[in-house]
């Protein structure tokens, strides 16, 4: 329940949500995007699931559809620093380096203290380098 006292999604919506959370915590991300695919057409503006369903998708190697997820956060709330690693990442995945690279230095930009952005932007900083 919300504190601010607006109204919760549906307890089903949330059921959903929070067992595609232990699905994915327990490494089932297939099923996990299965549950929060529905959760997220129930509830279509909520951040929350739209990155729960994006790491999902992410750990399920469907890099294009977490992009695409990841991306819809970043575009709401372009300061969404988790959200503008999982798209640099997810677009790694895809091959898009230059692209990728754009979107970790902002991360890196807003957290220069989290290792794993630090460290994903130097990995395709090198891939991009050593491809030309």
């Amino acid at each position: 329940a919300d504190p601010a006292g607006s109204t919760p999604p549906e307890g089903s919506v949330y059921e959903w949500y929070k067992r595609g959370l232990d699905l994915l915590k327990a490494g089932s991300p297939a099923a996990a995007v299965q549950l929060l695919s529905r959760a997220a057409e129930a509830e279509p503006e909520s951040p929350s699931l739209r990155e729960a369903l994006a790491r999902a998708q992410f750990g399920a190697r469907r890099f294009a559809d977490a992009a695409e997820s990841f991306r819809w956060i970043v575009e709401d709330n372009p300061s969404e620093d988790y959200a503008l690693f999982g798209l640099g990442l997810s677009l790694s995945r895809l091959g898009e380096f230059s692209a990728a690279v754009e979107h970790l230095a902002l991360a890196v930009a807003m957290r220069p203290d989290n290792k794993h952005y630090t460290q994903a932007l130097r990995h395709v900083r090198a891939t991009l380098d050593a491809r030309k």
